[in-house]
């Protein structure tokens, strides 16, 4: 039995999708399975990972878990998946984790990297899949390339190699799936460095329409969105875009050498997505 923790956001419901096509037995995990709509032949479950009990359940007969993790949660979660004799954990972390770091850059880096430590620690055969952007990402800007042609945002020369969800999710199946992945951190990205203005271009080529962007004072944007993100978070969000203005995106192999294809570009990503925007 597999356990899709997550099994509703981006990632998690197209490992659920693909193990399920694979005939795998799987379990999905989510706070309210009842809220969702699930594909024929999967069991769900109601998971709190901040819950004890809910976690007994939810890892009882489970072998392998995909988890999609909450900060704070390591050590419970270890006690628990090693209580219920679970052997493999494939973890969805983040590419801002810095392992030559004893204290992490920023909220994300942090809570990531404490739930890393809790697995380290563990007898579980453990997997980080450390992803940077994510194409979805620029789903914030939906609600602008609906009403107009200009995208407003900071940092128009921020770069990024945005990686399709998909990707994530392949390289999460093999590792769950897989012998060979214990103890490896795959590093994911899309194909190519995008700086924001790069990306709005292909949203609007995608479109059929010129779509730009325009650069906004970062202060002004971090007024904008304080109403929805939290404090912490906004500020890592914002140094890391002011960071990389002037240098290339970090391009990774390895997505191609896991999967044995190369990583959707953002073009396939927006298209998939076009009518969101």
């Amino acid at each position: 039995m597999i356990l899709v923790t997550g099994a509703t956001g981006n990632v998690g419901r197209r490992a659920l999708e693909t193990l399920l096509a694979q005939g795998r037995e799987v379990r999905a995990a989510s706070r309210a399975p009842e809220r969702a709509t699930w594909p024929a032949g999967v069991s769900t479950v109601a998971l709190d990972l901040a819950d004890p009990a809910s976690l007994a359940t939810a890892l009882e007969g489970v072998e392998a878990v995909f988890l999609f993790a909450a900060p704070g949660c390591g050590p419970a979660f270890v006690a628990a998946a090693e209580a219920a004799g679970v052997r493999r954990v494939v973890l969805l972390s983040s590419g801002s984790v810095d392992d030559e770091s004893e204290e992490q850059d920023g909220p994300i880096a942090a809570y990531h990297a404490e739930i890393e430590r809790a697995l380290r620690g563990s007898t579980l055969e453990w997997t980080f899949l450390r992803p940077d952007v994510f194409a979805a990402n620029t789903l914030m800007w939906a609600g602008q390339t609906k009403g107009g042609d200009v995208v407003r945002g900071a940092y128009a020369e921020a770069t990024a190699a945005p990686i399709h969800e998909a990707d994530i999710a392949a390289v999460a199946v093999a590792a769950l799936t897989e012998d060979g992945h214990a103890g490896e951190i795959h590093r994911l990205t899309g194909p190519q460095s995008l700086t924001h203005a790069d990306q709005a271009v292909i949203i609007g080529e995608v479109l059929g329409r010129p779509v730009t962007y325009q650069e906004l004072p970062a202060e002004t944007v971090r007024e904008a969105m304080s109403a929805h993100v939290p404090g912490p978070v906004l500020d890592d969000i914002l140094k890391v875009w002011a960071d990389s203005v002037g240098r290339p995106a970090l391009v990774t192999a390895d997505v191609e050498k896991i999967t044995g294809r190369a990583p959707r570009s953002y073009r396939d990503w927006v298209s998939e997505h076009a009518a969101a925007f």
